[in-house]
């Protein structure tokens, strides 16, 4: 059933040409961006993105109204979107590539020519936020701000060369150290003053974030960090009109936690406790393999089962597991990542099973058509004049940004209604609500 249509959101049309700014240009990017170059061509399919493969059901079953999600929504379109990104090494995108070994050497050398015109601008890094790190392509400033300052100026340029209105960032940087939210993230005025005094609670990726919001750019955060999730850059968000997401793309033993919990939890089954370990061997491997940005990635995995089970409504099916996640740097697998699961189940009468899972993933074949979906929605809640946290982004990260006063909602189902639900109210279409007594009376 679907509720009474609303009034439509005025939405401007995605006229000229879109850039994406990338911060990182390794795995995931250079990934993404040789697969929106290849998918131009023909040479393979969007699997995996929403925008491109996805459908959206419009009223009633019986009504057959089922377009898809790129007809039923202004996105721009793969052959509008301009790249640029920061690294802190100088390889351009086509070298990056090879080296990151995500992609096959036959693919790339098709590819070679737009890959090549890549070349990444000089990073803002600090090796005390990424100590596994060492970059040889960085940005020299006094203070934060004026690092904040030269971003702007990258940004300006690129908009001017290519001739853009409208651009988009994604981090799709490393994990940085652990940190928590302090006094100097609780207002505008005080991170700018932070980032002038050169304050070490403003790590790289908030010097990002305050470019990007300062310039009225859309934001998602690909990473743990804390970054955008701070009051001062909620403030920065309302003031500009800018919309943000974030935290870290949910792709592989996360993404099968939010599928199969919310499963246990449907049919009140009753978990023990849940053990996850990984192995992969890529850069974001070797960062992980240091605890302090370990400690980053392992809140955002661990929060997903709590939010999702509710021990504290559910205490005798939930109110006792364990769970533990494990990262191993393991070189040999470069980017394809091996989940481990093992799960201590419990059904009626409380008689033990088990579950296991092998999760033999690629990361950043499940990460493009995310950093792909991302661009395009960000660029469209900013024509829609959609501001501040994107809630119904969550679909997408680990770690889902809310309100202070909300807690975030994990289970994928109920995320991707969100999502649609939004697109439907976007264009003045009902929401789906399920019910579907109408069909019988």
């Amino acid at each position: 059933m679907s509720t009474m249509s609303e009034k439509e959101v005025e939405i401007a049309e995605p006229k000229g040409k879109l850039g994406v700014l990338l911060v990182g240009l390794g795995a995931v990017s250079t990934t993404f961006i040789a697969g929106v170059e290849a998918i131009k061509k023909g040479l393979g399919e969007p699997i995996g993105s929403l925008t491109q493969m996805g459908t959206i059901r419009l009223g009633k079953r019986t009504e057959k109204r089922i377009p898809q999600i790129s007809d039923f929504v202004p996105l721009a379109d793969l052959n509008d979107l301009v790249f640029a990104a920061w690294d802190l090494f100088d390889d351009d995108a086509y070298a990056a590539a090879v080296k990151s070994g995500v992609l096959e050497a036959d693919l790339l050398k098709e590819l070679k020519p737009e890959l090549e015109k890549i070349h990444p601008m000089k990073a803002v890094f600090d090796n005390r936020y990424v100590k596994r790190l060492q970059g040889t392509h960085v940005k020299q400033g006094k203070t934060k701000w004026d690092l904040a300052q030269q971003l702007i100026e990258d940004i300006e340029q690129f908009k001017a060369v290519n001739d853009l209105e409208r651009t988009v960032m994604i981090w799709c940087g490393s994990t940085e150290i652990f940190i928590t939210q302090s006094e100097v993230h609780g207002s505008l005025e005080a991170l700018e003053s932070g980032m002038k005094a050169n304050d070490d609670n403003i790590p790289s990726s908030m010097i990002y974030a305050y470019a990007a919001l300062k310039m009225g750019i859309p934001f998602a955060n690909g990473a743990p960090n804390l970054t955008v999730d701070i009051p001062a850059f909620l403030e920065l968000a309302e003031v500009n009109q800018v919309p943000i997401c974030g935290k870290d793309f949910k792709t592989g033993q996360t993404l099968m936690k939010t599928i199969l919990a919310p499963g246990l939890k449907a049919r009140m089954i009753g978990l023990s406790g849940w053990f996850s370990t990984n192995i992969l061997g890529n850069r974001d491997g070797e960062v992980l393999d240091d605890p302090e940005s370990f400690k980053t990635k392992e809140e955002s995995k661990l929060s997903v089962l709590e939010h999702i089970l509710q021990p504290d409504v559910y205490p005798q099916l939930y109110g006792d597991f364990y769970h533990k996640v494990r990262i191993n740097y393991y070189p040999p697998r470069r980017d394809n990542k091996e989940g481990w699961d093992n799960l201590d189940i419990f059904g009626w009468l409380g008689y033990p099973m088990q579950i296991k899972i092998d999760f033999l993933c690629r990361d950043s074949i499940l990460a493009a058509p995310l950093v792909l979906d991302l661009v395009l929605f960000l660029d469209l809640a900013k024509r829609a004049g959609m501001f501040g946290i994107q809630e119904w982004l969550s679909f997408y990260f680990k770690s889902p940004m809310t309100p202070p006063e909300l807690y975030p909602e994990h289970d994928l189902f109920i995320q991707l209604m969100k999502l649609k639900n939004t697109l439907r109210y976007m264009r003045g279409e009902g929401q789906i609500t399920h019910l579907g007594r109408d069909y019988y009376e």
